[in-house]
């Protein structure tokens, strides 16, 4: 009887966090306010870098918000119904997923940066906002949005494996998420291999595209 409670916990949460990480903020923005789905504009990605580069920086902000928003509130549901840090864990495991293929969106999402960072800094918050510090200073050398995501999202497992190496089911789980959005950036990888990837235009975060 417990291990079936168990079981229908880890099933809620992690149903909950992918119905909550369906909910894919740049196409809901892109069509309630440019009467358009953001993915058939610019990379095709519905994430925050898209939305920067297609309908400006207060469109990639609020993209940003509330995809980090759908993960947190997952992780918060982990938390409450299973406990601890594997609870929150499992939570961004199904928003990440739901982020990726968004059953309200044709499967269709994102490649899952602000949704991962921002479940996994109300689990691993030092880990996570090293990362984060990782990201920063990559994009702000090589101008790569995408060399700052991978570069985070091997890091960020990588300390979790440092840090907590005696609690394995922690940094699997955490690992495999990693793993996931290195995958997720693959065509990124290929153009920055035939150096063919967009930069990052500085400009549109100083407010010259409105």
């Amino acid at each position: 009887m417990i291990m079936t409670r168990n079981l229908l916990s880890i099933l809620i949460v992690i149903v909950a966090g992918y119905l909550l990480g369906s909910i894919s903020t740049g196409v809901v923005l892109s069509r309630l306010f440019a009467k358009t789905d953001i993915r058939s504009q610019g990379s095709g990605n519905a994430g925050t870098t898209n939305m920067l580069r297609v309908l400006g920086r207060k469109m990639a902000l609020l993209t940003f918000i509330g995809d980090m928003l759908k993960g947190i509130i997952a992780v918060f549901i982990g938390k409450w119904l299973i406990g601890g840090e594997l609870g929150g864990l499992l939570g961004v495991v199904g928003a990440v997923l739901g982020h990726y293929y968004p059953l309200y969106f044709g499967f269709k999402g994102g490649k899952g940066i602000a949704t991962s960072f921002g479940s996994l800094l109300f689990v691993f918050p030092v880990q996570a906002l090293l990362a984060f510090a990782v990201f920063l200073i990559l994009v702000a050398v090589t101008h790569y949005v995408s060399v700052g995501s991978i570069a985070a999202a091997i890091t960020l497992p990588l300390l979790i494996v440092i840090t907590r190496f005696q609690e394995p089911t922690l940094w699997i789980i955490t690992v495999c998420i990693g793993a996931s959005v290195v995958w997720r950036h693959r065509a990124n990888i290929k153009r920055l291999m035939n150096h063919t990837e967009n930069k990052l235009d500085f400009s549109t975060l100083k407010g010259k595209k409105k």
